[in-house]
């Protein structure tokens, strides 16, 4: 098996963290919260992202274009 050097260290990070607060999630998740308050930075962010701005208005029609040269009697 593959052993990331990176995700190892992520794992025992999470390990020491959880071993702290006894393994309580909302302990976790309070110091997380009081840690981000302090921060002045988002920790997390359940915001969903805003959509891309569409188009302004239709696409041009240019000559040699496939659209440009459809017929009606389809």
């Amino acid at each position: 098996m593959f052993h990331d050097p990176i995700v190892e260290e992520v794992r025992a990070i999470r390990e020491q963290l959880a071993a702290r607060f006894n393994f309580d999630i909302r302990k976790i998740v309070e110091d997380a919260q009081r840690r981000q308050a302090t921060s002045g930075s988002r920790i997390v962010s359940f915001e969903r992202p805003k959509k891309a701005p569409g188009p302004a208005g239709p696409a041009a029609v240019l000559p040699g274009n496939v659209s440009s040269e459809r017929t009606t009697d389809i």
